[in-house]
């Protein structure tokens, strides 16, 4: 097949996750329910500690922002799967395409929110006579704004590279929805430097994140480990129940 330029592209071909026609309604089902489950879940999560101001702290808000996160999240790939199951399609055009750029920026958002919260429960246990010095508002906020400005101009430049690529027609996804790593699999032009930038992203937005919770964590269980009472360790250990 001949390459084109991406701009004459209508259309990619997303495989799904089987061909078989009699599991299809029973993966709608399944992932209907799943996503029916998350969304009015973390809904919930979002109603019950906005109403509550005794929840209104930090390990709280931090929570609020993961829940309305992973709603967006679950948003940009499970509806069009759906969609597709429906109308027994496997098309996604190249505009609804750009759920790639959504899903890096809430994946990457999971990440960071799942830090700051590592970080929160680090401070409140390990130096809790500094919590509401270090863990104010002020800087709550800015970690979250922070966050998204990282994510936003990672996701952008990911795009922009991705704009520059040329596809075959009936390009093939072997996926459910347009993951970064298939795109660039399947493009028929150059990508290394598209690579290159997924690789150095992929470690400032999961291995950072997984250090800081890992460093955090263990912190955090070192300093349960020297209470002597039992009843100390399970209190401390429990306002990482959030998570």
């Amino acid at each position: 097949m001949e390459a084109e330029n991406h701009t004459e592209v209508s259309q990619f071909l997303l495989l799904g996750l089987s061909d078989n026609p009699k599991l299809q309604p029973l993966l709608c089902g399944v992932f209907l329910s799943m996503y029916l489950f998350t969304v009015l879940g973390n809904l919930l999560i979002i109603v019950a500690i906005s109403s509550d101001s005794h929840l209104h702290t930090p390990m709280y808000f931090f929570l609020t922002n993961l829940s309305f996160v992973d709603i967006c999240f679950t948003s940009t790939t499970v509806p069009k799967m759906l969609v597709n199951i429906q109308a027994q399609s496997k098309n996604i055009s190249y505009m609804d395409a750009s759920q790639v750029y959504f899903f890096m920026i809430f994946a990457g958002m999971d990440n960071f929110l799942l830090t700051a919260m590592a970080y929160d429960r680090y401070v409140a246990i390990c130096q809790p006579l500094y919590y509401t010095v270090v863990m104010n508002p002020r800087f709550c906020g800015f970690l979250v704004l922070v966050s998204w400005l990282i994510i936003f101009w990672v996701s952008l430049v990911h795009i922009l590279l991705m704009r520059q690529m040329t596809f075959c027609m009936g390009t093939k996804i072997p996926h459910f929805f347009c993951e970064l790593a298939q795109i660039l699999k399947v493009a028929c032009s150059d990508t290394v430097i598209n690579n290159i930038f997924m690789y150095v992203a992929t470690v400032l937005l999961v291995v950072f994140p997984f250090t800081g919770i890992i460093f955090s964590y263990s912190k955090i269980i070192s300093s349960l480990m020297r209470i002597s009472s039992a009843g100390g360790k399970y209190k401390a250990f429990s306002t990482c129940g959030s998570h």
